[in-house]
C-alpha cells in the first residue's frame, strides 16, 4: 500500500509538473517573441525550493505543489499605471501592457496551444513508436434483453460505424459511445451479421442515457459484449461462499442452474442477480465434472441495491494472445504518415472533452465525473505501471483537457482573459476595472466550486 501510494505521489508531480511547464513555457515564449520582459517564471505554488536567475534577467521558480504555476511580466497587472504615462518609455517597450491587444492575446492563448501542441507531439511519437493497434469490433455476445439484443444485434456481428462514423477497431466504438452519454433519441449502428458481407443498420433508443451514473459503461449498458473472459476461478476469498460450498481454484465454470456459462461477465450478472438463491453449477475440474450448489452472499451495493457475491477471482486473460491474427488490426506510421491521426486524435479528443462539459453544466452527464488530484495521481500511477505507451496516452489527454478548461471563458483563467480582450479590440478601449474585478470574483467562486467539487468526488470514491 505504501508502495503504491509513493508511486503515484510521483507519478502525479511529474505528471503535472510536464503539463504545468509545457503550458507556462508557451505563455513565456511567446510573451519574449513580443518583446515582454518576463519578471518570473514559477512552475508550483508556495514557498520556493529552489530560484535562481537567468542570463535574461528572469527570476526562475520551482515550488513544491504542482497544482499550478504562472509568469509574472513586467505591466500585466498595470494598465491604469501604462495608460498615465507614468513609467518610462524604455519600461513601456517592454511592458505586457503597453502591447498592442493581438500582442496580449497571442500570449495569453499560447498556454492553451502549447498544451495543444503537446498533445499532437506525444500522440505523433506513439504512432512513431507503437502505430495503432486494435481488435476488430465483433461481439462476443449480446446480452439478452438488452438494448443491442432487442434491436436484433447478435454474437459475430461485426459494428463498421456508429452515427455514421466508420469504427475500424474497438476503441472506435467506445469513442463514438462515449459522444453519446447523457443524451436522449436514436443510437445508429452499423453491423455486419455472422455470416453475411453487407452491412445492415441497427436502431437503439437512448433516454438520458447513463446521465446519472459515475462510471459509465456504454458497452455494457447497451448489452454488446466486446471479449468473453473465460469464466475460470483463480482465487478465492478466505470464507466466501465460493469456498465455503465447494469451489477451487482452477475450476472453470460451465453451466449455472441448466444454463451454459459462456464468459465471466455472464457469470457475474448472474451472481449479483442471485442474492441468497441456490445456484446449480456444473465445473470442469481437471479431467472431471463436478456438480455443486453454490448460494451467493447478500451484499449492498453502492447504490444501496442489494446483489449477490461468491468471493472469487477470474484468472488473467491475455485477449490479444486468445484471438486469431485476421481480428487483430495493425497500422504502422512513419513520421510523416504520424503527424495527421495525431492532429485528428488531438481535436477530436477536444471536441469530446468540450462536449463533456456542456453536458455536464446542462444536466446530461453526472457532476460526479469531475476527477480531482487523489483520481488524476490514482490514475497516473496505474497507467505508468501499464507501460510507457498507456502513460503517454493518458498525458496527452490531460494535457488536452488542461488546455479546453484554460480556454473557457471564465475569469481567472486564460479564456476570460481572451474575451476581456476581444471585448476592448472591438470598443477600442479596455474593459473597465471595475468589471474585470466583479468577473475576477465570479472566476474565483466558479473555478474554487469546482475544485471542491472534484475533491469530493474523489474522496466519496475512495470511502
Amino acid at each position: 500500500m505504501a508502495q503504491e501510494l509513493l508511486i503515484n505521489i510521483a507519478a502525479l508531480i511529474v505528471t503535472l509538473g510536464v503539463l504545468v511547464t509545457v503550458h507556462e513555457f508557451g505563455h513565456f515564449w511567446v510573451a519574449r517573441r513580443c518583446g515582454v520582459k518576463v519578471l518570473r517564471f514559477s512552475i508550483g505554488f508556495g514557498k520556493a525550493i529552489k530560484t535562481w536567475v537567468g542570463k535574461d534577467g528572469t527570476e526562475y521558480v520551482i515550488a513544491p505543489i504542482p497544482l499550478g504555476g504562472y509568469v509574472k511580466m513586467l505591466g500585466q497587472e498595470d494598465i491604469s499605471v501604462a495608460d498615465s504615462g507614468a513609467i518610462s518609455e524604455s519600461e513601456r517597450q517592454q511592458s505586457f501592457s503597453c502591447k498592442p491587444v493581438w500582442q496580449r492575446m497571442a500570449i495569453v492563448a499560447a498556454g492553451p496551444a502549447a498544451n495543444f501542441l503537446l498533445a499532437i507531439a506525444v500522440f505523433w511519437v506513439i504512432n512513431i513508436s507503437y502505430g495503432l493497434t486494435g481488435t476488430a469490433p465483433v461481439l462476443a455476445n449480446v446480452a439478452e434483453d438488452s438494448p443491442a439484443h432487442r434491436a436484433g444485434l447478435r454474437a459475430g456481428d461485426e459494428i463498421v460505424a456508429i452515427d455514421g462514423e466508420s469504427t475500424s477497431i474497438w476503441q472506435h466504438v467506445t469513442m463514438q459511445l462515449l459522444a453519446r452519454l447523457g443524451e436522449t433519441g436514436e443510437l445508429s449502428i452499423d453491423a455486419i451479421p455472422a455470416g453475411e458481407s453487407a452491412p445492415r443498420t441497427f436502431i437503439l433508443p437512448l433516454l438520458n442515457w447513463q446521465s446519472d451514473t459515475a462510471e459509465p459503461n456504454p458497452l455494457g449498458s447497451l448489452g454488446l459484449v466486446q471479449y468473453e473472459i473465460p469464466p475460470i476461478i483463480d482465487g478465492l476469498v478466505a470464507g466466501g461462499a465460493a469456498e465455503r460450498d465447494g469451489l477451487l481454484a482452477g475450476d472453470r465454470l460451465l453451466e449455472a442452474n441448466g444454463r451454459a456459462i459462456t464468459g465471466w461477465v455472464q457469470w457475474v450478472q448472474l451472481v449479483r442477480a442471485s442474492p441468497e438463491l441456490p445456484l446449480a453449477v456444473v465445473v470442469q475440474r481437471g479431467e472431471n465434472q463436478v456438480a455443486l450448489t453454490l448460494e451467493p452472499d447478500s451484499t449492498v451495493a453502492d447504490d444501496g441495491s442489494t446483489m449477490g457475491s461468491i468471493g472469487a477471482y477470474v484468472r488473467e486473460f491475455d485477449l490479444f494472445a486468445s484471438l486469431p491474427p485476421e481480428m487483430i488490426r495493425e497500422v504502422n506510421y512513419n513520421a510523416f504518415s504520424a503527424l495527421i491521426p495525431a492532429v485528428q486524435e488531438t481535436w477530436d479528443k477536444s471536441v469530446f472533452v468540450l462536449d463533456s462539459m456542456k453536458k455536464m453544466v446542462v444536466g446530461l452527464i453526472s457532476v460526479k465525473n469531475i476527477n480531482g488530484p487523489i483520481t488524476i495521481a490514482q490514475v497516473a500511477g496505474e497507467t505508468a505501471s501499464y507501460g510507457l505507451e498507456v502513460y503517454l496516452g493518458f498525458l496527452a489527454v490531460l494535457s488536452i483537457s488542461l488546455g479546453v478548461l484554460n480556454l473557457l471563458p471564465i475569469p481567472v483563467l486564460d479564456g476570460g482573459h481572451l474575451l476581456y480582450y476581444a471585448v476592448e479590440a472591438v470598443i477600442r478601449r479596455p474593459v473597465p476595472e471595475r468589471i474585470q474585478a466583479m468577473g475576477l470574483q465570479l472566476g474565483l467562486l466558479i473555478i474554487s466550486g469546482v475544485m471542491v467539487l472534484a475533491v469530493y468526488n474523489d474522496v466519496s470514491r475512495l470511502l
